[in-house]
């Protein structure tokens, strides 16, 4: 890396707590983001005194608007999973707000990053808002979670193991821009990283105090990682290209893990790598691997090549499926 291809700005990690939301007391008038389980998952433990709530139905730039306009209070607080921190992050943004994310299950890593992935013509796009000033983590909330959603961001940890892959291909294909391109030492750094998820799925799967610890130790890791290189290929690849390209199909509101899991079997196995550690950290993550219909899954990799080319996604194998490589 050269000092033309360094990130503009690098954001850090949220200020991470660990307690139990008893114990938490918020003086501020509360703007709150959340959704019915998830709120129902913590009232009973956490007063605030809210001014207005909130629950995000999509990941539009639209609909946020409009949440928008009705907003009330001091401090924006966002309680659930990653719906509710993106949307959180954009509000908190707009209106120059502190932020405070409280999340219900580790479902992914939106809870340390400084970007809101919004919907926006049959793809992802990542827009900046803002990081979280403060996580506070309950690790009895988290463990009480529905197991296919605990420990599901360990998705957005395997997702190591194909990006690396193909930010690796790219280079060889010189289709990396020079602000993307690979370097060995943050691989390497993330190779570790991925290593620690593949550790700690078992014990996070189960609930296990200290493996949810790992698993959030992986998450801000990978996120903090990314902020330091200024682009994600070390964590975001063909894997997430399929689950952007299924949702497209299939429409929004899946959960995350549901997309990216399969994703990353299928592209590890396009990419000619050994899938078996990668299943049964998923499986022992309670992440679901038949979710998505066969016949999608078939029709999703005939078009993933072009799906990928016309969203220009940084290139990797989604961009020469079924193709001589």
């Amino acid at each position: 890396m050269n000092a033309l291809s360094l990130p503009v700005k690098v954001y850090g990690l949220p200020d991470i707590r660990f307690l139990s939301l008893d114990e938490w007391d918020e003086r501020r008038p509360v703007a709150l983001v959340t959704s019915g389980p998830a709120w129902a998952a913590v009232r009973e433990h956490l007063r605030l005194q809210m001014a207005w709530r909130g629950s995000p139905r999509q990941a539009t730039l639209s609909h946020w608007q409009e949440m928008l306009a009705g907003l009330q209070g001091e401090v924006v607080y966002a309680v659930g999973g990653g719906l509710a921190a993106d949307a959180a992050k954009f509000l908190a943004a707009q209106r120059n707000l502190p932020l405070v994310c409280i999340p219900t299950a580790l479902s992914v890593d939106a809870f340390f990053t400084w970007a809101s992935g919004v919907r926006e013509g049959g793809c992802v796009r990542y827009i900046e808002t803002r990081p979280p000033d403060l996580l506070l983590v309950d690790l009895d909330v988290i463990a009480a979670a529905p197991p296919p959603l605990r420990a599901a961001g360990i998705c957005d940890v395997l997702s190591i193991a194909t990006a690396l892959w193909d930010w690796r291909f790219a280079e060889e294909r010189g289709q990396n821009p020079p602000e993307m391109a690979y370097t060995e030492w943050v691989a390497a750094i993330a190779r570790g990283i991925l290593q620690g998820a593949l550790d700690c799925a078992e014990a996070a799967g189960a609930g296990d105090p200290d493996g949810l610890l790992s698993l959030i130790q992986c998450l801000a890791l990978e996120v903090l990682l990314c902020n330091l290189v200024g682009h994600s290929r070390p964590e975001e690849g063909s894997e997430h290209y399929f689950a952007y390209a299924v949702e497209e199909e299939m429409g929004p509101g899946r959960p995350h893990a549901e997309l990216v899991g399969p994703g990353i079997l299928l592209m590890a196995r396009a990419q000619g790598q050994e899938t078996s550690p990668l299943e049964r950290a998923l499986r022992a993550c309670h992440v679901p691997l038949d979710a998505i219909p066969q016949e999608i899954v078939g029709r999703t990799l005939k078009r993933l090549p072009a799906y990928a080319a016309r969203h220009r996604l940084p290139f990797g194998i989604a961009h020469v499926l079924g193709a001589e490589q």
